[in-house]
């Protein structure tokens, strides 16, 4: 499964009897380009019937050819990326870390809510909405700390290194917090398995744990009882007005975003949901289901769903569900298999590097798009109470769709150019020679082998 060329035609005796002019064999993953283009292709057929809410005065192509300009976008940023080899990803990153969190940033200072949070920031008349890109900085953050701040001798990560590490994680998840729980979460899982793959001892990840349980109850009790904004006030003045109740002596104590969360969780596991009547309350949750069921096994047909047209959101958060009822349920177990091939194959590529910061690329992209897919196919699924995040690669979104590219063109990258434990030792000692100094260090998974 893989196409393996010498980047100047050096025969391998040669390498070995001239390690000056050795060079690193150049593959071509085709693993990950399967999984992208099957992806992609899912994408395609999808999106246009799932964005029926979107089409307006007869521009029914519009929504496609929207969704698919990003998506060549993202190809072209993909090509790019693998053909450059990833020891310039790794010095690029501070600066890719540093302008996602400047624009989450902007988001609490000049950004636009939905649904209550600030979420997007407006630039050319483009919503962006960069809690979708700061996952995979997150990602990237991590893998160049754990590379940077690598202790051989105690293959471990440095005390430094791993304040570096709680301080990045810590600053990230504030910003996500006020933005949203879904995503908050999200960066969490990425952050622990990280740390995990990355070498982290025993005695730090329980710090981690601690410090992470600690934080996250604080910020949960202060966002439970903050109050009400403006909007939410307002709306819950109305609803006193409704009822005949004085709107001035209404208590907004604890009625802020936290709320929200407090009351999707409540409906989450509220009984007997699967046999309640039809309700406004739950349009989205229940109507995501009944895509689900008529779709059944083998689906309706491609363009035949009859829930896109009334599942709120079906081209971006619930799209999961359009394509169950289209596809069927086999499809859709399918579209589950193909993600989890994305991180089986980041670990076997990790397990085959000779150097830390490849390993820790890949497996950092890996998540980022992985976990992303489960808890979006969890909340569609009714695994997760409701929340929004969208599919990889196929849910509408420009930032997301550059950001999944991004990661994918991360992985080509390292597939491509890494050493790996079958190669020669003047391959080996060729790669060394390109790398920084501080970012020379053996892959933990080597090390603890030996």
């Amino acid at each position: 499964m893989e196409n393996v060329l010498s980047a100047n035609n050096i025969p391998a005796g040669a390498a070995a009897e001239a390690p000056s002019r050795a060079a690193t064999r150049v593959r071509t993953d085709y693993h990950i380009w399967g999984t992208y283009i099957l992806l992609v292709l899912v994408a395609v057929i999808e999106l246009f019937s799932a964005s029926i809410q979107e089409v307006h005065q007869g521009a029914i192509f519009r929504p496609l050819i929207r969704h698919s300009t990003f998506l060549v976008g993202g190809l072209a940023c993909m090509l790019l990326l693998q053909h450059i080899h990833y020891r310039h990803i790794y010095k690029c990153i501070p600066l890719f870390v540093a302008a996602c969190v400047g624009l989450m940033f902007l988001v609490h200072t000049i950004g636009t809510k939905i649904n209550g949070a600030s979420r997007a920031i407006e630039i050319s008349g483009v919503m962006i909405l960069p809690a979708d890109i700061l996952k995979l900085a997150v990602a990237l953050g991590l893998a160049w700390v754990l590379t940077r701040f690598r202790d051989a001798k105690k293959n471990d990560i440095s005390t430094a290194g791993f304040i570096v590490a709680m301080v990045l994680l810590g600053i990230c998840e504030l910003l996500l917090f006020e933005h949203g729980l879904s995503n908050t979460l999200i960066v969490g899982a990425i952050g622990v398995s990280m740390m995990i793959i990355g070498g982290t001892s025993r005695r730090k990840i329980m710090i981690m744990f601690a410090g992470v349980a600690l934080a996250g109850t604080c910020a949960i009790s202060y966002k439970m009882l903050s109050k009400a904004d403006d909007a939410t006030k307002e709306k819950l003045e109305n609803i006193a007005r409704l009822n005949g109740e004085d709107p001035a002596a209404l208590d907004v104590e604890g009625h802020g975003r936290g709320s929200v969360w407090r009351d999707r969780i409540a409906s989450h596991f509220r009984p007997n949901k699967s046999t309640e009547p039809f309700s406004s309350e739950h349009a989205q949750e229940q109507l995501s289901y009944i895509a689900q069921a008529h779709g059944g096994l083998t689906g309706v047909g491609v363009g035949q769903s009859r829930e896109n047209a009334r599942l709120p959101l079906a081209y971006s958060d619930y799209i999961f569900a359009i394509v169950v009822e289209e596809l069927g349920a086999i499809v859709g177990i399918g579209l589950l298999i193909v993600y989890l091939w994305i991180l089986g194959r980041a670990a076997k590529l990790t397990t085959r590097f000779k150097q830390t910061l490849p390993a820790v690329l890949v497996m950092g992209c890996a998540f980022t798009i992985v976990f992303q897919a489960l808890y979006h196919m969890a909340i569609v699924t009714g695994v997760f109470p409701v929340s929004g995040q969208p599919l990889p690669l196929i849910s509408r979104g420009g930032v997301s769709v550059l950001a999944t590219s991004l990661a994918f063109g991360v992985m080509l990258s390292c597939a491509r150019h890494a050493v790996r434990n079958t190669d020669t030792k003047a391959e080996e000692r060729h790669e060394q020679s390109l790398l920084p100094q501080d970012a020379l260090s053996q892959n933990p998974s080597m090390l603890e082998k030996k």
